[in-house]
């Protein structure tokens, strides 16, 4: 880290409970699931919120490809959707690093940070303020499923002051035992 005054962010466990006021956290653990197609393949139900917000639009599935981050990684720039949520689903194991804000005035004294266990994806919700794609360790792959249509749906913002990703504080969540 270039600038000691700027903090490292704390990095949390990704948890539906602690996520909740950004999205949903796309996982299987706990989800609706049932047989079908004569019980050769099992269901797991609507694990997240499609929102393409009230002006409409039409649903996107995209594969975005994310190059891996070096931490410690500086935070400069958020961004939000408008005007539909943005889910992202891994297609391997890599754990990856989610930061976001709640929705609304950017306040940046709520900004907080999550890691994956790598299976896990996200779905922010409309508005809310998050970092682009972080992915660690290696190239990355991820479905991403978002609202295509009319209107400016991508508001891009500076932040004030830099917040870093530290590999200490990686370090530490990931020494932290689950909750149960």
């Amino acid at each position: 880290m270039s600038d000691t005054a700027s903090p490292a962010l704390k990095i949390e466990r990704l948890t539906r409970e602690a996520f909740a006021p950004f999205g949903d956290v796309i996982e299987l653990a706990g989800a609706k699931h049932f047989a079908i197609n004569g019980g050769t393949t099992e269901r797991f139900h609507d694990l997240a919120t499609v929102d393409l917000g009230p002006e409409g639009g039409r649903t996107l599935v995209n594969v975005f490809r994310g190059q891996p981050r070096q931490l410690p990684y500086e935070v400069k720039m958020l961004e939000r959707h408008p005007l539909g949520s943005q889910a992202f689903i891994p297609l391997k194991t890599t754990p990856y690093l989610v930061v976001v804000a709640p929705a609304g005035e950017l306040d940046v004294s709520r900004i907080r940070a999550f890691v994956s266990d790598g299976w896990q994806g996200v779905n922010y919700a409309r508005g809310v303020w998050h970092h682009p794609l972080l992915a660690l360790h290696e190239v990355s792959d991820f479905i991403v499923v978002d609202r295509g249509g009319d209107g400016h749906n991508c508001d891009e913002l500076d932040l004030p002051s830099t917040y870093w990703l530290t590999q200490a504080e990686l370090d530490a969540v990931q020494a932290r035992p689950k909750a149960a």
